[in-house]
């Protein structure tokens, strides 16, 4: 349970009408931070469920601390229950395909016109233009929008290693909500918001667009970067394993000679500030690559600790699971929907140096629909009713 005990978005209400990543991570940060979520799924359950291989931790990661509720939202019971849930809420999120929502009589106009001050989410692949009408994906985004050429080798494009772009996007989406109520403190009045995976795709390269306007030239993928250090790379050690250090001031130079002995480097003018280094790579770096090669990863970390040196070892998602620092409440005990405990990360955030953890627990792979409608309101006989008409799963 939160250790804080006034959530910041408490008494909020949120009807959850999404899928996959993007969608579900917008509702985990409302969610987490304190708003009531319920999350409505097919008769069937959320098709994420069901997804294999790289998706198969999609539904367990972005779904905690939200109510689930397994409505047929294309018959008239199920879509009068939705509007029912909508009326008393104060946000709606959906990720479905542009139109989708308004042929179901669940659109922005609608939905409006029933609750003035609803704040109505949708995430989307793209923003108004020309691209509107297409239906985006993580990877098509990354794609066309400079991402995996900038990650990949030369001619070799490569997504980034996580759903980024989903998750941003989310992200994006959910403040775009917060500043929404924001305002509706001001006019009493709902609006609605959008975010995208192209635009938030070319938000994250945007650094890369500004630094061909500076330099003149079009960057490079980072995987052959001009380095804007002379060190700020992966080194060996003596057993094989690897190390990430970046030195990246003139006062880091001087530690780094200091801490492990550099005197030559350290008397050597040339070298003081930083663009002389950068031109003196090819002298420096062979004799940082010897020096590390003889060390154990152990006595390299335990130095660069000492130091206070940027330096990080090289991991894998697998080694966070015992990490010292993600152990000291950066993980969440949770149950899988097949019933499995485990640890998940939460939000990478405190308030007052305070956490925010589990309050609901993963929906497990039959949902909780009975228990939500209870929660909402709803009597046992208009439950039963719901369930006879094959609204409601049992």
């Amino acid at each position: 349970m939160s250790t804080i005990k006034q959530l910041p978005l408490a008494g909020l209400k949120v009807i959850e009408f999404t899928h996959m990543v993007m969608g579900p991570a917008a509702g985990l940060i409302l969610a987490d931070l304190g708003a009531d979520v319920i999350k409505i799924e097919p008769l069937t359950g959320d098709n994420t469920r069901r997804l294999k291989g790289s998706g198969a931790g999609y539904f367990s990661m972005y779904n905690r601390n939200k109510k689930s509720l397994c409505l047929d939202i294309k018959s008239e019971k199920g879509l009068e229950l939705a509007l029912s849930l909508i009326e008393g809420a104060d946000i709606v999120l959906e990720n479905f395909r542009p139109g989708a929502m308004d042929k179901l009589g669940l659109g922005y106009q609608d939905l409006s016109a029933l609750n003035p001050k609803l704040i109505y989410c949708s995430l989307k692949g793209f923003l108004n233009g020309p691209y509107a009408h297409r239906t985006a994906l993580d990877e098509v985004t990354q794609m066309m929008g400079g991402l995996a050429y900038m990650t990949g080798l030369p001619g070799k494009p490569m997504r980034a290693g996580s759903s980024v772009i989903d998750i941003t996007g989310g992200m994006f989406g959910a403040i775009g909500v917060l500043a929404a109520l924001e305002e509706r403190h001001k006019t009493g009045r709902g609006k609605m918001v959008t975010s995208s995976l192209y635009e938030t795709t070319a938000f994250m390269v945007g650094q890369h667009m500004a630094q061909q306007m500076v330099t003149g030239e079009a960057p490079p993928p980072m995987s052959v970067r001009r380095s804007a250090w002379a060190i700020y790379d992966i080194f060996n050690c003596a057993n094989n394993e690897q190390v990430f250090l970046g030195v990246v001031s003139d006062t880091q130079w001087r530690v780094f000679c200091e801490a492990f002995e550099l005197t030559e480097f350290a008397a050597d003018k040339s070298l003081d500030a930083n663009n002389g280094r950068v031109a003196q790579r090819d002298k420096i770096l062979p004799e940082i690559i010897r020096l590390f090669s003889t060390m154990e990863k152990s006595e390299l970390m335990d130095r660069l600790e000492k130091s206070g040196l940027p330096f990080a070892p090289i991991n894998k998602p697998s080694d966070l699971f015992d990490d010292p620092q993600l152990n000291a409440g950066g993980l969440i005990n949770v149950t899988l929907p097949c019933g499995t405990k485990t640890k998940l990360p939460g939000l990478p955030l405190e308030m007052d140096n305070e956490r925010f953890t589990l309050r609901e627990d993963i929906p497990g792979d039959n949902g909780n629909s009975i228990a939500t409608l209870q929660k909402a309101g709803f009597d046992q006989a208009q439950i039963d009713k719901l369930i006879e008409l094959g609204v409601v799963r049992d």
